[in-house]
């Protein structure tokens, strides 16, 4: 029998539980899932936790477990099903380093929000909360100079709107590049302004490190586990755009609602890890564009777009029989 809840909160880590993954699991109304991989301690305990171990995942009958390449990101997805089998109506996703500030959560996906005017493409969402020279991990690095890309108070205009994913920004170390790292660095506090809802065809980059998911757009958790680490919410991010645009729903952002107190990380490796994200992005939504038809479901175009992506090189066809497989699992669990 299924235990029922609303919200969940979903984690990978291969470290012991830190103060971030026991604020989360202390938090009212949400249930937290933390996915292990072979690093995991073993064993790992936190209050209020479901921990899906290593052993626990081997036995379970997803499609996806046998595909899904060990020592990596993507085995999340892991968490997205079990959340999804516990019925969830609305899942979010953040790291083992994210702490959360009091009274974290997102707002409502229907309400009348801030929102920018359409079709001019990638913008930098960071320019609404900060002053500072700072553009999220994702971002083309062509527009980053372009004032063209910079949003501006003035341009925002209150309208009733449906959000589909929520994306919080983070203080501290916030979701940058390895080119902000390695050439401007530091940390960053964002203002606490209001939200703000993109308009169709005005694109930003979202991660998988303080965001939340409705449940009719489910089958965009997907995480692309055939690509480098930190390409993979990024490939996630682009190609939920076009999806989410003929589905009706949008794009939200709101302030920072966690503290990263970031894991050691080599700026170089990196940077290695990030080309496909600085060479791909006009790529990526062209293709997504082409791909995504107006009477599809939503799952049916995220198989369209994959499937030209990999007709294109930029995934592999290991990546498609994963879909395939993250595909059935959702639709045996939601529909």
């Amino acid at each position: 029998m299924k235990s029922s809840m609303d919200k969940a909160i979903v984690i990978t880590s291969i470290a012991p539980p830190t103060e971030a993954v026991r604020t989360f699991a202390r938090l009212k109304g949400w249930r937290l899932i933390v996915v292990a991989d072979r690093k995991t301690p073993d064993p790992w305990e936190c209050a209020g936790v479901e921990l899906v171990s290593v052993a626990g995942q081997e036995k379970l009958s997803y499609a996806i477990t046998s595909k899904l390449p060990w020592d990596h990101y993507a085995r999340k997805m892991i968490g997205y099903l079990r959340a999804m089998a516990r019925g969830a109506a609305c899942i979010a996703d953040t790291d083992d380093d994210n702490r959360p500030y009091a009274g974290w959560g997102f707002p409502p996906f229907t309400e009348r929000y801030r929102c920018t005017p359409a079709e001019l493409g990638f913008v930098n969402v960071y320019t609404l909360y900060t002053g500072e020279r700072i553009w999220p991990r994702g971002f083309p690095l062509e527009r980053v100079c372009d004032p063209a890309a910079r949003l501006d108070e003035d341009q925002l205009v209150p309208q009733s709107v449906r959000v589909g994913v929520w994306q919080g920004l983070a203080d501290g170390d916030p979701d940058v590049d390895a080119v902000y790292r390695l050439t401007v660095g530091g940390e960053c506090r964002f203002q606490p302004a209001e939200p703000v809802v993109l308009a169709p065809g005005t694109l930003s980059p979202f991660n998988s490190q303080n965001t939340l998911f409705c449940r009719e757009l489910f089958p965009l958790l997907y995480l692309p586990a055939f690509v480098t680490f930190r390409f993979t919410d990024i490939l996630r991010g682009w190609v939920a755009q076009p999806i989410m645009r003929q589905a009706g729903y949008r794009l939200g952002v709101t302030r920072a609602t966690v503290f990263q107190e970031r894991n050691p990380h080599d700026y170089l490796q990196d940077f290695e890890s990030e080309i496909p994200v600085y060479l791909h992005a006009r790529k990526v939504l062209e293709i997504a564009d082409g791909a995504v038809r107006s009477r599809a479901s939503v799952a049916d175009n995220l198989a369209r777009v994959y499937a030209a992506l990999a007709r294109a090189a930029v995934v592999t066809d290991d990546e498609l029989r994963l879909l395939d497989a993250w595909l059935q699992d959702w639709q045996a669990l939601v529909k």
